[in-house]
């Protein structure tokens, strides 16, 4: 059978190397970018599913709205963008299948083949290979630990003020782990406030922040020419896929009838058991919680790294997120490293897939949420030894 054109260059060999890696209990995995188990609110989760189902099970088993469950949608509007002080409410919001259903259903309203999206470089794996469907040009700005290179968004939309999208992910990047300081997202806003481009603000981190102080967020620079995207998954739980769009109540009707026809609603039973999880638990203590184990494991990899790894491999020091990015010396690529890994037990993605034209071969990421801290504390030697190995 033939595929469509569109489907020729679809390569999911990375994230299926993630996941067997991640599923694998004799491999020590710092591949995936899962949360930690161990924080899952199992017996709360259990709680809100029975009251959900023993008040109004026959309603929260049939089908609902595209648009999502209103309440659940004043939430969010509220405790992520301010809701009525900032004008923003539930048709503000538009809940999806997680945020990657926001990254595929956001390009067919605005991409059609060959239109330029500005991406980070390198940037999140799982937002181009949403992207590759609707054919789009890539022109890639590098992130540095301080940020996107504004200059050459600015250069960029110099020579292309016609570019429909931009995509940015400012809090603990994936895959970098960097964050956009202050004077970055100043300096962005000035520059995209002078063209059409739409920018998509993706935040599946931004509550996971365990050193430093939060700037303020795109949106708040650049107000509907933002398409903000956030998500229950790193904070709460990845397999309940609850995650949302923030945009101008216009954008969301449009993006609406899109995903209406991708799947007529995200689970609304799902939804239903979400939301009264929130009215019942104290959310902020859950997080807390989380960011108090992440940066307990952050800090042991950071100190495991300076210890372990020879002076010439440089890493990410994040302030929050679930990421470090190591770039190796010259006479080492990624790929042929983890070769060297994998026989010993440890396995890590190589930075290669992050990338939206020639990569750079000798990056990789590291994740700390999903170890346990003696894993860390054994892999990372492994990696040290590995790379010793690999020179000899």
């Amino acid at each position: 059978m033939r595929f469509a054109q569109r489907a020729q260059s679809l390569d999911n060999s990375f994230i299926g190397e993630i996941l067997k890696a991640a599923a694998n209990p004799d491999l020590i995995s710092f591949a995936g970018g899962l949360p930690n188990p161990g924080l899952f609110p199992v017996a709360e989760i259990q709680a809100a599913t029975d009251k959900v189902l023993s008040s109004d099970g026959q309603t929260v088993l049939q089908y609902n709205t595209s648009e999502g469950y209103a309440p659940l949608r004043e939430f969010i509007a509220e405790r992520y963008y301010g809701g009525a002080r900032n004008n923003i409410g539930a048709d503000n919001i538009l809940i999806t299948s997680g945020s990657q259903q926001a990254l595929d259903i956001i390009p067919r309203l605005y991409i059609n083949p060959g239109d330029g999206i500005i991406f980070e470089r390198p940037g999140y794996l799982g937002a181009l290979q949403a992207f590759d469907l609707s054919e789009p040009q890539y022109l890639e700005a590098p992130v540095t630990e301080q940020g996107v290179d504004v200059e050459v968004y600015a250069a960029t939309l110099q020579t292309n003020p016609n570019i429909p999208l931009a995509y940015c992910n400012p809090n603990f990047q994936n895959p970098t782990g960097a964050s956009y300081t202050l004077e970055t997202r100043e300096a962005l806003a000035r520059v995209l406030s002078n063209y059409d481009t739409l920018l998509i603000e993706d935040n599946p981190y931004v509550e996971l922040r365990f050193s430093g102080t939060q700037p303020p967020s795109m949106k708040d620079f650049l107000g509907d020419q933002v398409i903000a995207l956030g998500s229950f998954s790193k904070i709460f739980s990845p397999a309940m896929r609850m995650g949302w769009i923030c945009a101008s109540p216009d954008i969301i009707k449009a993006l609406t009838a899109i995903k209406s026809a991708c799947d007529m609603h995200t689970n609304y039973f799902t939804q239903r058991i979400l939301f009264q999880y929130l009215q019942d638990n104290d959310f902020d203590a859950h997080l807390q919680a989380t960011i108090d184990i992440y940066r307990s494991k952050c800090a042991l990899m950071l100190n495991a790294l300076a210890e372990e790894l020879p002076s010439d491999v440089s890493f990410v020091r994040p302030e929050g997120g679930m990421f470090t990015w190591l770039t190796l010396p010259e006479d080492i690529k990624a790929m042929d490293l983890l070769s060297v890994c994998k026989e010993r037990g440890v396995y890590y993605i190589p930075g290669i897939p992050f990338y939206a034209s020639t990569p750079n071969e000798h990056t990789l990421r590291l994740n700390f949420s999903n170890s346990s801290d003696e894993n860390i504390a054994k892999g990372v030697k492994i990696l040290g030894q590995a790379i010793e190995e690999f020179r000899s």
